[in-house]
């Protein structure tokens, strides 16, 4: 059995403990060309005129705690403004409801579009001071998680972010096993937040995401919650919309982060790629990062010129199913799936009641034609998931810039098993792009591989995956060497 490994921020040490990880490769293995990086927005809040009409409510029903471990409450936050890309109209490419050769050529029609669409758009330059097309308010979702009984609010703020196509409660089984963990750690407040273009926050910004979305957005959204609205200490009853702190208090942020609470941000996949790139636009937010296989990648694990992976990954979520008439056809419907078949039922299941909601299919002009009926739909439209997949430059621009993540930031890295992950193979390079990219930023870094048969670590193996959480926070916050 290999051991973890991490470098001590103090000294230049290798400290150890039983536990299967991926050891400190050769120095000469890590030099990659360079990514050319691309200027990025600055982070503001909307304009307060924005955010003071016309609030919108919870698209999905508040959530019931009495049989959770964890008192569970929904709130919603305005995205950083503008964004990094214009708005660009979704089209019609087809029949994607009819028959299996109709929706087969209108993905590949579309999947052709986004590609060609993405090249056209680029990011303002820094010497434009016109945002046209780019000013659109969005919202995003975040459900906040406390523990019961008294509290003290001293604990750690958890931020959990989640992979592309995943929504936010798909964490709700790492956390059932976090809030019941025998763990000293003390936990004073977790927040699961859904990016724009999914979920619940994909209802609220129906019509306004557009076809290109840019991840980069994603980073600026963190940092904008985390600046601006987060309150200063947990708050017994926060309202639906959470409201901006004080601009002292968030110009004290942008120096020198949090007066009181210590972050940390927990990222899988997108997520984990997202908050990297938070926590290189302001490090001072964060007290660690705990990355579960982020999409980071090196420019030379793979080129979209020679290697079909992304496209034909695109293609297919563009196939992928996402009508049913009930949540049991649905459900009984995934589980033929091999794929979800992986997953542990209760993933499955916070899949089936939160990423889905009811559309009312109008009837036909006339009255004489097939009549309105409910369905079910998938909350984040498969077009938005295919079009955040295909922003890899971004994960080549963090792969570039990970070496300089402040070094008093500790990461944690949660990897699958090399053995077990030929798909990933293809995708992020095989075991060793896996341990370049653990070992990218070297000093007060460390790793973990844990018993899932792949990338969807959070999906397949949660109590795994909440184990390894704790097991990190307790040994950087709880141990005898570092307390809170």
């Amino acid at each position: 059995m290999s051991t973890l490994l991490s470098l001590d921020s103090d000294a230049n040490t290798v400290n150890f403990s039983t536990i299967t990880s991926y050891p400190i490769p050769h120095a000469s293995l890590t030099n990659k060309p360079t990514f050319p990086i691309r200027p990025l927005l600055p982070v503001n809040p909307p304009p307060i005129s924005l955010t003071t009409t016309d609030l919108p409510g919870l698209p999905s029903p508040e959530r019931d705690s009495t049989n959770e471990p964890f008192l569970i409450s929904t709130h919603i936050i305005p995205g950083a403004w503008p964004r990094s890309t214009p708005y660009v109209p979704i089209p019609f490419t087809g029949d994607y409801g009819g028959s299996k050769e109709g929706k087969k050529q209108a993905a590949i029609e579309m999947q052709k579009y986004i590609a060609r669409v993405r090249t056209e758009v680029a990011a303002p330059k820094p010497e434009e001071n016109s945002y046209q097309g780019r000013e659109a308010l969005l919202w995003i979702v975040a459900n906040r998680y406390v523990k019961k009984g008294p509290k003290d609010g001293s604990g750690l703020t958890l931020l959990f972010v989640h992979g592309n196509g995943f929504n936010k409660e798909t964490w709700d089984a790492t956390l059932r096993y976090i809030f019941t963990s025998t763990s000293s750690c003390d936990i004073a407040e977790v927040w699961s937040y859904e990016a724009v273009q999914t979920g619940d926050s994909a209802l609220l910004n129906k019509g306004k995401v557009g076809l290109v979305y840019d991840c980069r957005d994603n980073s600026r959204d963190i940092v904008n919650f985390l600046t601006y609205f987060l309150a200063e200490s947990p708050l017994d009853t926060p309202p639906t919309h959470i409201p901006q702190v004080s601009a002292a208090e968030s110009e004290y942020r942008q120096k020198y982060g949090f007066k009181h609470r210590k972050l940390v941000g927990v990222g899988h996949s997108f997520g984990g790629l997202t908050m990297t790139l938070a926590a290189l636009i302001n490090p001072a937010l964060f007290s660690s990062l705990i990355n579960v296989d982020a999409t980071i990648v090196s420019p030379l694990c793979y080129e979209l010129t020679k290697n079909p992976y992304v496209p034909d990954t695109a293609l297919g979520i563009l196939l992928r199913r996402d009508r049913w008439d009930s949540r049991e056809e649905a459900k009984a419907l995934m589980l033929k799936n091999p794929f979800f078949q992986s997953w542990h039922p209760d993933v499955l299941q916070s899949y089936v009641d939160h990423g889905l909601y009811t559309y009312a299919i109008p009837s036909f002009p006339g009255g004489n034609q097939r009549a309105e009926r409910q369905v079910l739909l998938l909350k984040m439209p498969p077009v938005e998931e295919a079009s955040t997949f295909t922003d890899v430059p971004t994960f080549y621009e963090v792969w570039q810039r990970m070496k300089d993540v402040d070094e008093r930031i500790p990461m944690f890295w949660i990897m699958p098993k090399p053995e077990t992950t030929a798909q990933v193979d293809r995708v992020f390079g095989g075991p060793l792009e896996a341990q370049l990219r653990v070992w990218r930023r070297r000093k007060n870094s460390s790793n973990v591989i844990i018993n899932s048969d792949g990338h969807f670590v959070p999906q397949q193996a949660p109590g795994e995956c909440a184990d390894a959480i704790m097991g990190f926070l307790q040994k950087q916050y709880y141990s005898a060497k570092s307390k809170l």
